[in-house]
């Protein structure tokens, strides 16, 4: 992927223009956010021996930030992609624009470094979807049955849940266990009740995908496994826990 390939790449995907703010390097461009301002990909032409490369002759690289450190290290043991020139090399690395990684790879380093630097709103806006644990009591409205004779019905809108997520009904006392997997159709669907119990301003739509037993993930094995010492709202899954509802 060469110069160009990035400036029609990120034209064309986040529609954002290249801005040259150092008249002496005018060859170097800088992307950014509308909203917040802040560089997600910096495009410049650095000599090969001043990244600790081989030659004195010029190569055009890609400055991108990585959140999650751990991969970051990981990524920079791969040809072509090093720590940060000229930048923080905690969170930032440099990619070659030679040949030398795959043209699908930068791109999505480019969308990585797009999300990480993107502020909360368009962070959430745009994130991939995501997996929740949501709770359901049977005193309020009967879950058990609730699946018996469709496969869709409406939820109580959760907090940052968006269409396209997953979620996974954990029913209180007396079942203490995450009976279904749910993936959400449509959110935003204005509602009003109230009660001493419950308030809800809107709605999700959900369809049903997988029905759990009972003793596959109750309470207590979500505790002494997987570290969920309660359910009160909606809340993420960890990987782990995420890997095993997937068998």
């Amino acid at each position: 992927m060469d110069r160009q390939g990035i400036f029609d790449y990120i034209r064309e995907k986040y529609e954002v223009l290249p801005e040259y703010p150092w008249r002496r390097y005018d060859e170097n461009a800088v992307f950014r956010h509308a909203d917040n301002k802040k560089w997600f990909a910096l495009l410049m032409s650095v000599q090969r021996n001043r990244m600790g490369l081989s030659g004195a002759e010029y190569v055009d690289v890609i400055n991108l930030k990585i959140d999650d450190m751990f991969f970051r290290d990981q990524i920079i043991q791969e040809d072509g992609i090093l720590p940060a020139y000229h930048m923080n090399k905690l969170h930032w690395i440099s990619v070659l624009l030679d040949g030398t990684v795959p043209e699908e790879k930068v791109c999505e380093l480019i969308d990585m470094s797009f999300l990480a630097t993107a502020s909360a709103k368009k962070r959430e806006k745009i994130r991939p979807p995501k997996e929740w644990i949501i709770p359901a009591n049977p005193k309020y409205y009967d879950i058990v049955h609730a699946f018996d004779d469709t496969d869709i019905i409406d939820w109580k809108q959760g907090a940052r849940i968006k269409k396209g997520d997953s979620v996974f009904l954990y029913v209180a006392a007396p079942v203490s266990a995450i009976l279904y997997k749910c993936r959400v159709l449509e959110t935003g669907i204005p509602y009003k009740y109230e009660s001493d119990h419950l308030t809800i301003r809107e709605l999700m739509k959900i369809r049903l995908q997988k029905r759990y037993a009972p003793d596959r993930f109750p309470f207590d094995v979500l505790k002494e496994e997987y570290g969920i010492y309660a359910v009160r709202g909606p809340r993420g899954i960890p990987n782990s826990l995420s890997a095993a509802l997937k068998k």
